[in-house]
């Protein structure tokens, strides 16, 4: 596997099989906030989002955001709404943030998973820190302008790679 590779690509972020990641041993969930739980173009999560963190929780999985919004007001407005500790500015792709995000959970970066829609961010940072990590495909086409000329060069890079729908 590469270091700039995902471990998986699925569509959305309700169709990973939580049965699976808990089979594998995976006890720690870590999830970006833009794009993968909340669409860029709305200011809460989908209900289908909802359901599957709540399928996670029953299931006692340890769940943390991680995203590089700098606005925390609209990371701890939606961490709270969900039910989630989070990390503003976590600076992806560099692995600081995850590695907190660990530390507070009292994980090892083989237990936990990191979830998130944008290649050069999230999928880099998890794989710096030594976790698994499942790319999702973006919520939306909204973007911010930096992260829709990053998407182009992400739709080359992951043209081979198949999607699980």
């Amino acid at each position: 596997m590469s270091l700039f590779a995902p471990h998986r690509y699925v569509a959305s972020v309700d169709r990973i099989d939580l049965d699976e990641l808990w089979a594998q041993g995976k006890r720690a969930i870590m999830l970006d906030r833009d794009n993968t739980l909340v669409p860029r173009d709305r200011k809460t999560a989908p209900q289908e989002v909802c359901d599957w963190l709540d399928r996670a929780r029953e299931l006692g999985f340890s769940l943390y955001m991680v995203s590089n919004n700098w606005h925390r007001d609209q990371v701890m407005r939606s961490a709270g709404e969900l039910g989630l500790n989070a990390i503003s500015h976590a600076m992806k792709p560099a692995p600081f943030a995850i590695k907190a995000a660990l530390r507070r959970m009292g994980v090892a970066p083989h237990d936990a998973v990191l979830i998130g829609d944008q290649l050069y961010t999230d999928v880099w940072a998890g794989n710096l820190a030594g976790v698994d990590t499942i790319l999702v495909k973006p919520q939306t086409t909204v973007d911010l302008w930096y992260t829709q000329i990053f998407r182009i060069f992400e739709r080359r890079a992951l043209r081979d790679v198949p999607c699980e729908e």
